[in-house]
């Protein structure tokens, strides 16, 4: 027994363990934030410069992100904020989001709103989390300040702890935050005599057995403050138990008495509430007594019992004030004290009296009459004349213009509603409207974006329903002899059917009055994910994850790396040796200079490349001296004097100003080895190491030879830098020598030439050297030395601006088996380094400045040489060379708007996006086999990879009936008929509709200046794709329908799909996997579980099947088989031992291939809910329970059985789960933990068998089962959606990579030393006190939601290091023993480790 016991120990050689006989340490490193986004906020909030409009959004994670909105011109001219109109009208306008600032607070973050406090021009924000504390941050320049956070309750999302609502005044006086029950709080904002925000102790406005949907504040001018809630007061048990009796005992009495009719049912309003289940939904006034500090409850209202959300109308002097009430089909106008609403004409004399203003909203065509459409979320912009209007947008993403008609006498009285829909968009979790024309919308899933309006006054021709118009149809309504007016009222807009017999109907098209301008990318949500090199002609593997839901759903590749976009490709006659760029002596728009020159070196010669509109190669007439290979060259001078242009050549220096040309020839028969140049500085190094400095004379416009110095080596590489901004010299150079050595020279006028400082680089040579400032700023800042190396490494390392001291502590990364060139270029506006080896890669320093610096590859071919190349139309470009071709090159998709590299410690990714037709669940590799025509033998038959996805949606149509229907998703089926409809009054932004008003007054915030839309019918493509907006499918009319397909895709082409299957009527797919049964020789087929008609409440379904594909040549899929089974839907399947596992239900059961289905050999049955996840390695196979964790299961060949071997002693909602070796798993819950779970030694040996054969008492034991140990347990705060064990490079060690529901992707890294575990444990422990805690919450809390944090050290806590004050970091770095340089180094060696 112990011989087969160390049998099954052995780890087969295929797969490397990432664990070891003692306790395994993790580190999480996260490589890309959440993209789900919580709530969002619009307002001013670093400046008060008027126009300025930035959006703060709380993200999944427990990180807050500031946003700017920026408007350039792309044909030139600077960055701004809002189009100041000094540029061409012809120049293209670009509107992007740019990421000012991101805080980390290791919280759950649950609500957040914008409040300017009386006397402020910005805005702060006001912050609800779980750490039992109310948060105002201020951003003011761009960095986040807590100015309050008081504690008022336990830590933890609590039903009863407030946060899960924030609501402030509109004048900037008060704050409420609520809980969903029970308990409120109103804090008053002040300031104090120095200007400062301050903070009074919380009013209680508690109100027992109440439940809160919403809540906003009233904008009632500048009376006391009221915040409106709309919320459900509930019985107290012992009062429902008395109610409940005297209910029935009056019913009895009334049975008795004969008094029972066929509609009365003996309920009363007072127990059971207006719709017989027993409560009443209100909306409720909460008025902040100023005077007596006091919070009473004002005035409670009834509303719509399916009312869901609120929005304040502007009040005072703005408008009428009061509240919109959201919920099914209607839209509500409440105010205290109003009015009821005037009777519809035509109906002067009716009997019935309605009392609610409210109006129904438009209806889609193919939208069943039984089923409610839900108001989501509503929002008001305030115009300027007092003018104003509210968005609205369903649960089906069409958004709803809403306007209220006030009377003429009596400005505060509401007598109509309008409500016209605008356009359709992906479903949101708010609307933000900013004052220049512009609407974002925080998708729900999938990617958020920003839209343009194109017209507001949509009234004359968009579909529109009126509050007049749904009274009218009330009146109508047959009136009930047993119930009152309000009853009658309220049953009469609880009735779907109702609203949809007057209601007007549309047909969703394409966007029509907005149009896109901007996508802000997002994984959420990621069902699976999977990494390999599955492109085949890449170095590093791709991530692969399924994305989105719905019409949004994805298939997205991400890369590591920028992307690229290539602008332009040429052939050069010979193979380059260098390439540079000459800025033009004159400035182009701005101020901004442009580069005139493009110079290509060859061996033999120079060629000279003219920018302009085109580019055209030069002669003579450019005075460069083309038969020699050109080794630097520079414009000179700073633009107001003609400096001319340097050309440093192997025989001399050639200046060129003013049509004539000097020369300065080397003594003797010495050549020029190596030279830089910058504005006003030149360095040439000749043969044996002599090096001659040259400066420009500011008076004469001459070069003077100003040094001369030996080094005493032989010069390989050097550089000058660049001269700071203001001025007017480069203080270092940079010199490489062949005796593995780099040397800093001081270029001050009282030292030139004398070495400050100098490093060893070991064994390797110099291959080029670069020296760049940190901060492009007016400021002094640190300046970073970067070498590449002839090993294919780069080191970087601090340079003291005042001493030259090269830092100690250098940091090093491997790039790629060619030698390192490096040269500056410009990225964001700031200066970064341009790396080339066998992968071309990107680095800059944080955009905070204080952060790490960033590194990222770029997604291209290998490139030669390269620099810098701006013109007009490419403010920030890349001019390189590859083999004989000259490139020009831009960083990013969207003009380099969309780079992150150094934005806030977030990884770069770039991604290529597939869309699918149905929320992707699971996918799977498939190896194919591929015959070559004409050719029958075996040996011409060769492999290939495919991956299958398995999509399906839930309350959804398929591709056929949709058709049927006549539903067209792309929403271009009407789009002619649509634009008709527009008008071209439309097609233009009304400036008096859209006249925004702004405190400062400011004409530039009107949206008058933005463009007009043409009135031409034909639309060019950019156009088409900028108004493609996704759209949701019909609803069906009743439970159990799926809309489901299955696809085959082909990684190495692009993953574009082979095929596409559409899966039966109301057949959903919901796993997949790839199984070779021993009975097909090892064939490779495609296993789909399925289930028919399905309903998730309660949870039960048809029929279950298990569909057997075998892949044709590497195109098409065939079925072989469908196997019906019982027990339960499928939710899992796995290739085991050559045989397919199924988890059905509570049962896991082995098949094996038949004929015509597959073949019951053995199963598992009472296994505790339902099998979630399945894997297999060996004889062993891990089930994931959903709801209580892993059970561990071992195959008995010899009788045929699966036998339980051990479980978890904690119950774990399983997720995911990854097997790390045949003992260790990975599991990730529902609640957000990720667990590492290990079999105890000898645990398989007495594995019980709980079939029967074993002696019933010992089944039935629940000790008689081993548990699993618990290594490794650590809260990422997001639920883990998939896991795999992978590495990110090639050849580098595995981590265990995951990814969340809300678009994280994140690696927990295994310790390979001792000394490292000690490193990050003592800093981790040292930043959980010095790390600021923005909402209050304690990070070893916080990673200890549900149990306590076991040997995972929290990277984002430990990368919050550089983000510290340097005073802190020079504090922690004592305590470890490092210096600062040391502690940042390890922490950048381990993420480049990883990546």
């Amino acid at each position: 027994s112990i011989k087969k016991y160390i049998k099954y120990r052995e780890i087969p050689a295929t797969m490397t363990s990432v664990t070891s006989a003692a306790a395994m340490k993790l580190l999480d490193v996260r490589l890309k934030h959440a993209g789900s986004i919580v709530s969002s906020a619009i307002g001013e909030f670093t400046s008060s410069t008027a126009g300025l409009q930035e959006i703060v959004c709380i993200r999944a994670g427990g990180t807050i992100d500031l946003y700017r909105i920026v408007i350039s011109q792309v044909g030139g001219g600077d960055k701004a904020n809002v189009d100041n109109g000094d540029d061409d009208d012809d120049d293209e306008v670009q509107t992007t989001l740019k990421l000012i600032t991101r805080l980390e607070t290791r919280s759950v973050l649950r609500s957040i709103c914008s409040v300017r406090v009386s006397g402020g021009k910005r805005d702060v924000v006001v912050v609800g989390a779980d750490g039992g504390c109310c948060s105002i941050i201020d951003f003011e320049n761009g960095v986040a300040k807590v100015l309050h956070c008081p504690a008022f309750g336990k830590v933890g999302c609590r039903r009863d702890t407030p946060g899960q609502y924030v609501a402030s005044d509109p004048r900037g006086r008060a704050a409420m935050i609520a809980s969903v029950e029970k308990r409120k709080l109103v804090y008053v904002l002040n300031r104090d005599a120095a200007g400062e925000v301050t903070l009074a102790s919380p009013l209680e406005a508690h109100r027992p057995r109440t439940v809160v949907f919403d809540l906003v504040g009233v904008d009632n001018g500048y009376d006391n403050p009221i915040f409106a809630s709309l919320e459900v007061q509930y019985l107290d048990h012992e009062d429902a138990v008395l109610s409940e009796k005297k209910r029935i005992s009056d019913l009895k009495i009334k049975e008795e008495n004969g008094q029972v009719g066929s509609n009365d049912s003996g309920k009363t309003d007072a127990t059971l509430g207006r719709y017989g289940d027993g409560f009443t939904k209100q909306l409720a006034y909460y008025e902040l007594d100023l005077g007596l500090n006091h919070v009473s409850r004002r005035w409670a209202t009834t509303t719509h019992r399916t009312a869901c959300c609120l929005a304040a109308i502007p009040g005072g002097a703005d408008g009428p004030s009061g509240v919109l009430v959201g919920g099914e089909d209607y839209i509500e106008y409440v105010h205290e004290g109003m009015t009821p609403p005037p009777l519809p004409p035509g109906f002067e004399g009716a009997k019935k009296i309605p009392r609610r203003l409210i109006s129904a909203i438009p209806r889609r065509e193919l939208h069943p009459s039984s089923k409610g459409i839900l108001i989501t979320t509503i929002t008001v912009l305030r115009q300027k004349k007092g003018k104003f209007f509210a968005l609205a947008q369903s649960e089906l993403g069409d958004v709803y213009k809403i306007t209220l008609q006030v009377s003429v006498e009596d400005k505060s009285v509401v007598t109509k509603m309008t409500v016209c829909l605008l356009d359709t968009l992906p479903i949101g979790i708010g609307l933000n409207i900013s004052k220049l024309a512009l609407l974002f919308v925080p998708a729900e899933f999938g990617d958020h974006c920003l839209y343009q309006f194109d017209a507001i006054d949509i009234e004359g021709s968009a579909v529109t329903c009126t509050s007049e118009q749904t009274i009218a149809a009330y009146l109508k309504g047959e009136s009930r002899a047993s119930s009152s007016e309000d009853d009658e009222e309220d049953l009469f807009y609880a009735s779907p059917e109702n609203a949809a017999e007057f209601a007007p109907t549309f047909r969703p098209t394409i966007l029509r009055n907005l149009h896109k301008v901007f996508t802000l990318d997002s994984l959420a949500p990621v069902t699976s994910i999977l990494v390999g090199e599955l492109a085949g002609n890449e170095v590093s593997p791709q991530l692969y994850a399924l994305c989105g839901r719905g019409p949004t759903s994805s298939f997205r590749i991400l890369r590591h790396g920028l992307s690229i976009t290539e602008l332009a490709v040429s052939e050069l006659p010979g193979i380059p040796g260098a390439v540079f760029n000459v800025r033009d002596e004159k400035s182009g728009k701005n101020g901004k200079f442009y580069d005139r020159y493009i110079v290509v070196s060859f061996a033999d010669a120079t060629l000279v490349l003219s920018v302009g509109e085109t580019v055209e190669e030069m002669g003579k007439e450019s005075g460069f001296l083309t038969t020699e290979p050109t080794l630097a060259c520079s414009a000179l001078g700073n633009g107001d004097k003609g400096g001319g242009i340097c050309q440093v050549y192997p025989g001399g220096v050639r200046h060129i100003q003013r049509g004539s040309v000097s020369q300065w020839h080397v003594p003797g028969i010495k050549k020029i080895e190596c030279a830089s140049a910058n504005e006003s500085q030149i360095l040439i190094a000749l043969v044996g190491g002599e090096l001659i400095y040259f400066e420009l004379d500011p008076l004469s416009g001459n070069l003077m030879e100003a040094a001369t110095r030996d080094v005493g080596a032989d010069v390989c590489s050097l550089d000058v830098g660049a001269v700071p901004k203001g001025k007017s010299r480069s203080l270092f150079a940079a010199v490489g020598c062949r005796d593995s050595t780099v040397r800093l020279l001081s270029l001050a006028p009282g030292s030139l030439l004398e070495q400050k400082s100098s490093t060893a680089l070991g064994t390797t040579r110099p291959h080029s050297v670069a020296l760049s400032n940190d901060l492009d700023s007016d400021t002094t800042g640190e300046i970073t030395l970067s070498v590449g190396l002839d090993d294919g490494s780069a080191l970087r390392a601090g340079v003291d601006p005042i001493t030259g001291a090269i830092s100690t502590s250098p940091s090093r990364r491997f790039l790629g088996a060619r030698p390192v060139a490096v040269s500056r270029v410009t990225l964001q506006g700031s200066p970064a380094t341009l790396l080339l080896s066998s992968r071309p890669w990107i680095g800059r320093g944080s955009s905070s400045g204080k952060g790490r610096h960033a590194m990222a590859p770029m997604s291209y071919a290998p490139l030669d040489h390269g620099c810098s190349f701006s013109n007009e139309a490419v403010k920030e470009g890349i001019v390189a060379t590859s083999g004989n071709t000259l490139r020009i090159l831009s960083v990013g998709d969207n003009g380099g708007s969309d780079v992150v590299l150094g934005a806030e410690d977030d990884e770069a990714f770039n991604s290529n996006r597939v869309a699918l037709r149905y929320t992707p669940r699971q996918m799977c590799l498939l190896s194919a086999k591929i015959s070559t025509p004409g050719t029958s033998s075996a040996a011409a038959q060769s492999r290939k990879i495919l991956l299958a996805l398995v999509e399906s949606d839930y309350n959804d149509f398929g591709e056929e009936e949709k058709k049927t229907m006549g539903f067209d998703g792309t929403g271009q089926l009407n789009k002619s008929s649509s634009k008709k409809k527009t008008g071209d009054s439309n097609r233009d932004v009304d400036d008096e509709a859209m006249d925004l008003d702004d405190e400062s007054d400011d004409e530039n915030t009107n949206m008058e200046e933005k463009k007009e839309v043409g009135d031409d019918d034909e639309e060019d493509e950019e156009d088409n794709e900028a108004r493609v907006t996704p759209i949701r499918g019909p609803f069906p009319s009743e439970p159990g329908r799926w809309g489901s397909c299955v696809r085959l895709v082909d990684p190495a082409d692009g993953c574009t799909t082979l095929e596409c299957i559409e899966m039966n009527r109301n057949e959903a797919a919901l796993c997949c996997a790839s199984v070779r049964f021993h009975s097909r020789g090892g064939e490779s087929l495609l296993a789909v579980g399925t289930t028919t008609g399905m309903t998730m409440n309660p949870l039960c379904h048809n029929s279950s099947h298990v569909i057997l594909y075998r892949v044709v040549n590497g195109e098409r899929l065939q079925l072989l088989h469908r196997t019906q089974v019982d027990d339960g839907p499928v939710l899992s399947l796995v290739h085991f031992q050559g045989r397919l596992l199924v988890g059905i239900g509570k049962t896991v059961r082995l098949y094996e291939m038949g004929k015509r289905q597959l073949l019951k050999k053995c199963e598992l049955r009472g296994l505790p809910t339902m099998v979630k996840t399945l894997q297999a390695a060996g004889d062993r196979a891990f089930i994931g329970d959903m709801m209580q964790s892993i059970q561990y299961v071992r195959y008995d060949a010899t009788a045929n059985r699966l036998v339980l071997v051990a479980k978890d002693r904690s119950p774990r909602p399983i997720t995911c789960q990854e097997l790390l070796d045949l003992n260790t798993v990975a599991v990730g819950d529902k609640f957000g933990n990720i667990s590492i779970l290990r079999l105890p030694r000898g645990a398989d040996v007495g594995a019980i068998d709980v079939t029967g054969t074993r002696a019933l008492w010992d089944s039935s034991r629940e000790d008689a089962t081993p548990k699993l140990e618990t290594l490794c347990n650590y809260h990422i705060g997001e639920v883990v959606t998939g896991m795999t064990r992978a590495s990110l490079v090639a050849g580098g060690a595995e981590s265990l990579i995951y990814v969340t529901v809300t678009g994280r992707v994140g690696a927990l890294v295994p310790f390979s030393s001792r000394e490292d575990v000690e490193f990050y444990s003592a800093l981790e422990g040292f930043l959980r006190t010095e790390a600021p805690r923005p909402t209050g919450r304690e990070p070893q809390a916080y990673r200890s939601y549900y149990s306590p944090v076991k040997h995972v050290i929290d990277g984002d806590l430990c990368d919050a290091y550089s983000q510290l004050p340097y005073e802190q970091k020079q504090k922690i770095a004592e305590r470890l023993d490092r210096s600062v340089g040391e502690v940042m180094k390890k922490l950048e060696d381990t993420r480049n480790a990883l990546l």
